[in-house]
């Protein structure tokens, strides 16, 4: 069968087949200064992530850097209510817990409040 018959019959334009998608030269480099900004900034986004690439001299845009960041399956993590709770880069948190008086202040005010 022709490519032209195999292309009507699934009904695909045969541009689609010819297609070699091209990689540019430094986009290994480029992925792992992403991968590497995204571990060590873990609350940062794709967008955030490209201000960083530019300001250190890469010529790149957002679209780019957002394409690689989901092909690298790169994510951040859901933002959680801030109940004392301390981030870190990899994106996981520590909850603070009082260890000497006024530490917390909101422990200290709810305690007041319930002792008068």
């Amino acid at each position: 069968m022709s490519e032209r018959g195999a292309c009507r019959v699934v009904k695909q334009p045969r541009g689609t087949q010819r297609y070699r998608p091209t990689q540019r030269e430094d986009e290994d480099t480029l992925t792992r200064a992403i991968v590497e900004l995204a571990s060590q900034y873990g609350r940062y986004g794709y967008r955030r992530i490209t201000a960083l690439l530019q300001r250190a001299g890469w010529r790149v845009g957002k679209d780019r850097v957002e394409r690689i960041w989901r092909r690298e399956g790169l994510k951040i993590p859901r933002k959680q209510k801030a109940r004392g709770r301390l981030w870190l880069n990899d994106g996981s948190w520590v909850r603070l817990r009082p260890q000497h008086r006024n530490h917390v202040w909101s422990y200290d005010f709810v305690s007041a409040r319930t002792r008068d």
